[in-house]
């Protein structure tokens, strides 16, 4: 893939909220998640886990990211996939110890970006999901406290005849600097 074939498809990439009746069969969520998984990460700590969660069971998150009327569009999803992190890991504390720095964070915003970009690969639809009550999720995932859940993204076949809308981005010389 050439940069100018790489562009294309991040153009064509999009948020959707708008999901078809047909299901995802298991086989190709849990490919979507494996290539996601070869996302980097620092000192290779890879401090994530992917729960991608189907059928009924769905119902169990789909009440703690749809209060106040949000994320309605997720009910109709094949999957849920919950991006969780357990900050309690001995490479990540050492890590940020001797950079003073905190990785996870990158870590978990790259590897939600490796998944979206995989479900595009694969011909589904996505959408990132910030609003949730990460506490009662824990609960209903059967997480310890120290289990972070930084997103969940939808995924699912978009619906026939959900438009690609067009990219509305600032223009580039207001969001690059060449320095020298």
């Amino acid at each position: 893939m050439d940069l100018k074939e790489l562009e294309e498809f991040y153009l064509k990439r999009q948020s959707c909220r708008e999901f078809s009746d047909m299901v995802v069969p298991d086989e190709v969520i849990a490919e979507v998640c494996r290539v996601a998984l070869l996302a980097p990460s620092a000192m290779n700590a890879q401090p994530w886990q992917l729960v991608a969660v189907t059928g009924e069971r769905r119902a169990d998150i789909l009440k703690n990211i749809q209060r106040l009327g949000m994320n309605k569009f997720a009910s109709k999803a094949s999957a849920l996939v919950v991006v969780a992190s357990d900050k309690s890991g001995g490479m990540m504390k050492v890590g940020e110890i001797f950079k003073e720095n905190e990785f996870v964070c990158n870590d978990l915003g790259i590897l939600t970006a490796h998944l979206i970009l995989a479900a595009e690969a694969a011909g589904l639809g996505s959408c990132i999901i910030g609003w949730r009550d990460e506490e009662k999720l824990r609960e209903s995932l059967g997480f310890k406290k120290n289990v972070t859940i930084p997103a969940i993204v939808a995924l699912g076949y978009t619906a026939e005849g959900y438009p690609v809308r067009e990219k509305k981005r600032k223009p580039f010389s207001d969001a690059f600097t060449l320095l020298k």
